[in-house]
């Protein structure tokens, strides 16, 4: 029987996913593209005195992965500097090219499983931590 591309949990994350809306403060936005799937992103981020991000908000076209990672990014990013999501996203990265086994700490990552077999949905997949990591890099 072949695997399931989208399972449920897939799906119930992609749906979860918040419509944009306005920041108290916006300190820093970014816009980014997958070159591999087409994916987008427009987000935008609002950090504490720390550098820490406080909130943000997410304006994403991309498939079923690429939502249920933005929403996992949406939910766990609250209270992470740079640094943090930065090696988030290279353990994904290195999880997803099954350099490693563990995906590494962000909560729920590992519903994104099925996409390891995937490479045309890895770039899906990072797009949102690129994006947040940008939005940093601008602030």
């Amino acid at each position: 029987m072949a695997e399931l591309l989208y399972t449920t949990e897939i799906l119930r994350l992609a749906a979860s996913l918040k419509e944009p809306y306005p920041l108290e403060r916006e300190d820093g936005r970014a816009e980014l593209r997958s070159p591999t799937c087409g994916s987008r992103i427009v987000l935008a981020v609002q950090l504490d005195a720390n550098r820490r991000v406080e909130r943000l908000s997410l304006e994403v076209h991309a498939c079923a992965f690429g939502q249920a990672s933005a929403a996992l990014v949406e939910r766990h990013s609250r209270g992470r500097t740079h640094d943090e999501v930065s090696q988030a996203m290279l353990a994904l990265s290195r999880w997803l090219a099954s350099e490693h086994d563990d995906p590494g700490g962000w909560p729920g990552i590992i519903a994104l499983a099925p996409a390891r077999e995937r490479k045309t949905r890895h770039g899906a997949i990072l797009l949102p931590f690129r994006a947040l990591l940008a939005a940093i890099d601008a602030a």
